[in-house]
């Protein structure tokens, strides 16, 4: 599989329920490869593959994925910790088994970089910060999607 990166959580650790007293490592990314397809990518192993797997690339680089074990994602859990995707599907990458290469995109394919600034929302599921603003009491305790803009950076 070979897409951008357009997404990236940190490495986390959580206990090993097979090897009490030792942790297991994880971080997922969200690569694209079209306007209309992209897929979540979780890997989980030792903490020195992991934080070098995580440390080889960053969000807006080109990644080829050898390897990976394809599997049916659990929509209700997988989401509430990745990004919403089209795919039923989800790539899992083991250590032994998978390798991810990482290539400047304009070596790849042109086509990949302006799949960077394309929203993964649908253009009708946005509110935008006037909305929000105007009917924020309505919308109290509810899950958004918001559309904006960073107009400055300051200290």
């Amino acid at each position: 599989v070979i897409g951008v990166v357009i997404g990236k959580t940190d490495v986390r650790s959580f206990p090993d329920r097979k090897n009490i007293g030792t942790e297991r490592y994880t971080f997922s990314f969200t690569i694209r490869d079209s306007p209309t397809y992209f897929i979540n990518a979780q890997s989980w192993g030792r903490e020195e593959y992991i934080r070098s797997l995580s440390e080889s690339f960053r969000v807006g680089d080109c990644v080829t994925i050898e390897n990976p074990l394809i599997q049916s994602k659990e929509a209700e859990r997988e989401e509430k910790f990745n990004p919403v995707t089209p795919s039923g599907y989800k790539l899992l990458l083991s250590e032994n088994h998978s390798v991810v290469k990482t290539s400047p995109c304009y070596d790849t394919d042109t086509r990949l970089l302006s799949l960077l600034h394309l929203p993964v929302k649908n253009p009708q599921d946005y509110y935008s910060l006037g909305d929000i603003v105007a009917n924020g009491q309505s919308l109290h305790g509810r899950v958004l999607n918001v559309l904006a803009a960073v107009m400055a950076v300051s200290e």
